[in-house]
C-alpha cells in the first residue's frame, strides 16, 4: 500500500474525538457528584436550560457545593496524568528528530482509546469515580494532546520549506483544531441526549482505533530511519541522554542572541497559553451555574460558538501575515483574547454569553504563530527539540493553569464567579510585556528567520 505525508486527517479524528468527550466527563462528574452526596439527580430539564436561581433554597446551596467539589475533582484529575504526560512528550517528541514523528501520534491516540475503554465501562456499570484517577495516570504514560500536536507541527516543520507556507499549515492546524473541537462540542449535547454517556465514549473509542490504523499503515514517516538504529536498540538510558543532550544543544551551541530570542519566546508562548486554558477552562462549570444555568444541548452551542472563533483567527494569520509582522499579529490577538475574558466574567445571560465570541475573534492567532516564530528561528534538525520544548510547556502550563483557575474558581464561585475571566485578562499583560520588550530590543524572530543559518550563525557570534 502506498503511504501519504498528510497527518491533516489524523489531526482531525483526533481532535474530535478528544472534543466529543472532553465537555461529556466534565458533565458525567457534575452529575455523579451531585448523585453521590445527595442520592438524587441533579435538576435539568430536557427542554431548557433551567437550576435552581434562589438563593435561600437548599438546593442552591447544594448547586454551589457541586459546583466547588467538581471544580477541585477536575483539577486533581488533571494533575494526576500531567507528570507521566511531561515525561513521555519531552522523550518522544524530542526524538522525533531521529525516529520518526509517528511515535507521538500514536502513543496518545492509543491512550485515548484506553481513557474511552475505561470511560465506558465505569458509565456502564456505574463504578466509582475514584477510579478515573488511575485512569489518567495510565493514559498520561501514553502521552497526551501536548505530545500528539507536538509530534503533529513537528511533521508539518518537516515537509514544509517555505517560512510563510510554514506559518500557514501551522496555522491551518489550530483551525482544524478549532473548528473540529467546535463541532464536537456542538454534536456532544445531541449524542448525550440521543444515546447517553456510555455508548458517546464507545462511538469515541472507535474513531481513535481508526486513526491508530491510520497511523501506523497509511501515514509515511517525514524522517527516515536508518539500519543501524533498526539493528542496535537503544536503551532507555541512552534513549533519555540523547533527548536531553539535543534539546541541551538547542541552547548550548546557539548564538546568544538567538539563545535569548527562544527563552523570551517560548516565555511567550508559556505565560499566554496559561491564561488561556485557565481562562476557558472553566466555560463549562460556569455555565452550568445560575444565572446561566444551561443544559447540554446549550452547553454544545457554546463549544461550537468557539469554531467561529478558530476561522476568524484562521483568516486573521492568512491575511496579516501579507501585510504585518508576526510580533504585532502576536499583539492583536492577545488584546482580543482580552476583551472576550472582560466580557465573560459579567455575562448574566444566554445572549450575552454567546456574544463574548465576538471580541475574541482573534484570540488563537498569537498559538500558531508564536510555534511559527519559534520554528524559523531554529535548523531543520532541531525541530524535533523546539516542538519537544513546546510540548512540555503545554504540558506544564495547562496543568498549572488548570490547577489554579479551578481552585480559584472554587474559592470565589460563591462571591463572584465571573472573577476568574478577569484574572486571565490582567495576566496578559505579561505576555504583552515580553513582546514589548523584545520590540524595545529591537529583537524578531522574522528577521533572523530571513537569514540562512549560517549567516545567522555568524553574525551573532560576531554579536556575542
Amino acid at each position: 500500500m502506498r503511504k501519504v505525508l498528510c497527518v491533516e486527517p489524523v489531526i482531525f479524528i483526533y481532535i474530535f474525538a478528544s472534543s466529543l468527550t472532553s465537555p461529556l466527563v466534565q458533565q458525567f462528574i457534575y452529575r455523579r457528584l451531585w448523585q453521590d452526596l445527595y442520592n438524587t439527580t441533579n435538576i435539568s430539564d430536557a427542554s431548557a436550560s433551567h437550576c435552581e436561581q434562589n438563593q435561600s433554597s437548599p438546593t442552591y446551596i447544594k448547586q454551589k457545593e457541586v459546583q466547588e467539589k467538581a471544580s477541585v475533582f477536575n483539577m486533581q484529575l488533571d494533575l494526576t496524568g500531567a507528570v507521566p504526560s511531561l515525561i513521555v512528550a519531552f522523550v518522544i517528541v524530542a526524538n522525533g528528530d531521529r525516529q520518526g514523528r509517528k511515535r507521538s501520534l500514536v502513543l496518545p491516540s492509543m491512550g485515548a482509546l484506553i481513557a474511552d475503554i475505561c470511560l465506558t465501562i465505569i458509565s456502564y456499570f456505574s463504578f466509582s469515580l475514584s477510579i478515573l484517577f488511575a485512569v489518567a495516570f495510565i493514559t498520561g504514560l501514553f502521552g497526551s494532546v501536548a505530545t500528539f500536536l507536538g509530534g503533529g507541527f513537528a511533521f508539518i516543520a518537516d515537509v514544509c520549506h517555505d517560512e510563510k507556507q510554514k506559518t500557514t499549515r501551522i496555522a491551518v492546524v489550530d483551525l482544524i483544531f478549532g473548528v473540529v473541537s467546535g463541532l464536537a462540542g456542538l454534536s456532544s449535547g445531541y449524542f448525550l441526549r440521543g444515546i447517553g454517556f456510555t455508548w458517546t465514549f464507545v462511538t469515541a473509542s472507535l474513531l481513535h482505533l481508526i486513526n491508530i490504523i491510520y497511523i501506523l499503515f497509511i501515514l509515511e514517516d517525514t524522517v527516515g530511519v536508518s539500519e543501524l538504529q533498526h539493528q542496535t536498540p537503544v536503551s532507555f538510558t541512552e534513549l533519555l541522554r540523547e533527548t536531553f543532550s539535543g534539546v541541551y544543544m538547542l541552547f548550548k551551541t546557539a548564538p546568544y542572541k538567538k539563545r535569548i530570542l527562544i527563552i523570551v519566546l517560548l516565555f511567550t508562548f508559556m505565560t499566554y497559553l496559561f491564561t488561556v486554558f485557565g481562562g476557558s477552562s472553566l466555560f463549562t462549570l460556569y455555565e452550568l451555574d445560575e444565572p446561566l444555568c444551561w443544559n447540554e444541548v446549550y452547553i454544545g452551542y457554546g463549544a461550537a460558538a468557539f469554531t467561529s472563533v478558530s476561522l476568524t483567527s484562521f483568516l486573521g494569520v492568512y491575511l496579516f501575515s501579507k501585510c504585518l509582522k508576526d510580533i504585532y499579529i502576536v499583539f492583536i490577538g492577545i488584546f482580543s483574547y482580552i476583551g472576550g475574558m472582560v466580557m465573560a466574567a459579567f455575562a448574566k445571560t444566554t445572549l450575552l454569553m454567546f456574544l463574548v465570541r465576538v471580541p475574541s475573534l482573534l484570540c488563537i492567532m498569537p498559538v500558531p504563530v508564536l510555534r511559527s516564530m519559534l520554528s524559523k528561528v531554529v535548523l531543520p534538525d532541531e525541530q524535533g527539540a523546539v516542538f519537544a520544548c513546546i510540548a512540555c510547556l503545554e504540558v506544564v502550563t495547562g496543568t498549572i493553569s488548570l490547577s489554579v483557575f479551578n481552585i480559584l474558581y472554587a474559592a470565589t464561585v460563591a462571591w463572584f464567579s465571573g472573577f476568574s475571566f478577569l484574572l486571565s485578562a490582567g495576566l496578559c499583560l505579561i505576555p504583552l510585556a515580553a513582546l514589548c520588550w523584545l520590540l524595545c530590543t529591537n529583537w524578531n524572530g522574522e528577521d533572523l528567520a530571513l537569514l540562512v543559518p549560517e549567516e545567522v550563525s555568524s553574525i551573532e557570534s560576531a554579536d556575542s
